[in-house]
């Protein structure tokens, strides 16, 4: 006698036909509910859903990419997946692909286009049915490599200097304006910068809003308050280390991102420098690790979940509708007020506007 544990295993697996009969449906509305089109009437999704758990149906990726002509993959390639901020990101373009019936493939390119090219390969000899990137710079020709595969791609966070690709960010310009506005508004007025390299757009834009902010307030600018560097702790200290010799000193700063900040913190408090009654401290996105005397600081928060789903979305669009215009989208980021930017603690704005 046969082993009947043995032998479920290789129990025929449930059809789309199968569902669709328990369903009430056409096999095309039980297809349509599969690629996670938004055309089906929620009544009928409904029954096709709980058809396919009463019956453990369980989608064949491989044969649905072969009918639809397109892959159940899509490739998400990110600068720092060290950085809570692109975990965020991740999340929420995991999410997306999920729900849609897509399997992501993400790879870290640590800020290294040979890494960033070379994952583009991979992606395109997978024949991924989409990508999203976050590009290491603006102008990256490696693009060419995976829409010389005719695969559609979507920026997040940062832009490329290519107008035929989507890109999903903040306004990085303004974010930066008004946390200088900020800063100018509580009494500081020799402000320094750390921001990313030249080559990514994310360190260009944030530059200048910084410069917008100095010029409206009719600050000169000074090109000896900038320090630029990649996007890590090492150039927040070093930035610290270069900024603290200037003269006449500065009395507040802007940290880019929040590798930086963290950086630029640990110098502060090695240099004995007291956040914010001698060096007021505004960053760009959270910092959720520890940091020097556990100071709260002032933060221009980017929604990076947001950030991630809409890109992800875009990208589905453009699956489904391949000759769709360019689009940028915008979302909304916030300057949170805390302590590391209080008023100046020695210099009375209303009386000494200098």
């Amino acid at each position: 006698m046969a082993d009947s544990t043995q032998h479920s295993q290789f129990k025929k697996p449930v059809t789309i036909r199968e569902v669709a009969q328990l369903a009430r449906v056409s096999m095309a509305t039980v297809s349509r509910v599969l690629n996670g089109s938004t055309t089906v009437d929620p009544q009928l999704a409904e029954r096709v859903q709980s058809a396919m758990q009463m019956l453990n149906y369980e989608p064949n990726r491989a044969a649905r990419a072969l009918a639809g002509s397109r892959s159940a993959l899509l490739g998400l390639l990110v600068s720092d997946i060290q950085n809570p901020y692109f975990i965020d990101l991740m999340r929420g373009v995991e999410e997306v692909s999920q729900e849609n019936g897509y399997l992501l493939v993400i790879c870290n390119t640590t800020e290294d286009p040979q890494k960033e090219a070379q994952y583009m390969k991979i992606l395109a000899a997978e024949s991924v049915a989409g990508a999203i990137i976050v590009p290491s710079r603006e102008r990256l020709d490696a693009l060419a490599i995976l829409q010389g595969h005719n695969i559609p791609i979507v920026t997040v966070d940062r832009r490329v200097r290519d107008s035929s690709v989507d890109a999903v960010l903040v306004n990085n310009a303004l974010a930066a304006k008004e946390a200088i506005a900020h800063l100018i508004g509580n009494g500081y007025r020799r402000i320094g910068i750390i921001t990313g390299p030249g080559s990514v757009t994310t360190a260009n834009e944030r530059l200048l809003g910084y410069r917008q902010a100095l010029q409206e307030a009719g600050i000169a600018y000074d090109d000896s308050l900038k320090y630029r560097g990649p996007f890590r702790e090492e150039t927040g200290e070093r930035g610290i280390q270069r900024l603290l010799q200037v003269n006449p000193p500065i009395d507040a700063v802007l940290t880019a991102n929040n590798r930086i900040t963290v950086g630029a913190l640990r110098a502060l408090h090695a240099s004995q420098k007291r956040v914010p009654a001698d060096i007021a401290v505004v960053g760009f996105d959270e910092v959720r690790w520890a940091i020097p005397d556990l100071i709260s600081i002032t933060t221009v928060t980017q929604p990076a979940y947001e950030l991630g789903r809409t890109a992800a979305l875009r990208l589905l669009q453009n699956l489904r509708q391949p000759n769709l215009s360019r689009q940028e989208i915008v979302l909304q980021h916030q300057l949170l007020v805390r302590a590391s930017s209080q008023a100046h603690p020695v210099r009375d704005i209303l009386t000494d506007p200098t």
